[in-house]
């Protein structure tokens, strides 16, 4: 995988999609979609990367995001061997043109069509508004059908509607001259993205922004609260986690394809990062998927 462009699957003339994930824990390094998405946190706690936003989550944790704005959830690190650390969520991805152009036009859509220009930025609901979408979020996983698609509007709606939200990116994000600095995360993030699967100095990142290498490192300590190497690792297993879960590649491949140059190192980085080897954590996934 040379870029973290997701491609999300839909049926065929579906308009959304709403699944219900258990992992171990959240494995999808930094990527975006042309969809747009929902996460509801039932379980889990860790880091949220929104943009140029970096925040903790916790359970109860609901967020709308707007077309290919980039991000990714990190798990804490926490205690794997007796489930503690597993993840559920509800995430509902929905087409770009799910309210066409026509029917914004519709005054009983304003609302709505306002909620979706302000996802642009990342939305974080807070009590108690996230209480009652949370709600209705778990109702929407039980529909399917026109019923499905009638109640999301309902919930676009409420989401609309409340004063309890916090927009995530800065207003510098995306500006329309995308000066140098509001892009900068952007740009690191998406230069180690697509670079990760080879060797990468952090003296080569800085320069690509136009930052000296010590710059750089406060910079970048100071954004994501780690250093350069460990972050880029922590991606790496994070893309490993993935593809163990899959189960289309031997782990020798796994371990090149993430970037690391030897396997030791990678069963190294990967124990350090997870608390097992890969081939326990790929076990762990399978036997709790047959006991499920």
């Amino acid at each position: 995988m040379k870029i973290m462009h997701e491609q999300v699957s839909f049926s065929p003339r579906t308009l959304l999609k709403v699944k219900y994930d258990d992992f171990p824990h959240f494995t999808y390094p930094w990527h975006f979609h042309s969809e747009l998405e929902i996460v509801y946190v039932l379980k889990s706690s860790g880091k949220r990367f929104v943009a140029d936003s970096i925040e903790s989550f916790q359970e109860g944790d609901i967020t709308l995001m707007g077309s290919n704005l980039p991000h990714f959830w990190k798990s804490d690190n926490t205690d794997e061997s007796n489930g503690t650390s597993r993840v559920n969520a509800i995430v509902v991805q929905f087409h770009q043109d799910f309210f066409r152009e026509e029917i914004q036009s519709y005054p009983e859509f304003h609302a709505i069509h306002e909620l979706l220009k302000r996802a642009a930025k990342g939305i974080h609901f807070t009590h108690p508004a996230c209480q009652k979408i949370g709600k209705m979020l778990i109702k929407l996983l039980k529909t399917s059908g026109l019923e499905r698609t009638l109640y999301f509007i309902r919930i676009l709606d409420v989401m609309a509607h409340t004063e309890n939200y916090r927009l995530l990116a800065s207003k510098a994000y995306h500006l329309e001259d995308y000066k140098e600095l509001s892009k900068r995360i952007d740009k690191i993030m998406h230069f180690i993205t697509t670079n990760y699967q080879r060797k990468m100095t952090q003296e080569e990142v800085a320069s690509k922004i136009g930052m000296n290498p010590a710059a750089f490192c406060r910079y970048f300590k100071e954004k994501t609260g780690k250093g350069f190497s460990y972050f880029v690792n922590e991606m790496r297993v994070g893309f490993a986690c993935k593809l163990l879960i899959e189960n289309h590649l031997s782990i020798t491949q796994i371990c090149f394809e993430c970037g690391f140059n030897n396997i030791s190192n990678f069963n190294r980085m990967f124990k350090r990062q997870t608390g097992c080897s890969p081939g326990a954590y790929q076990r762990q996934f399978i036997r709790a998927n047959v006991v499920g």
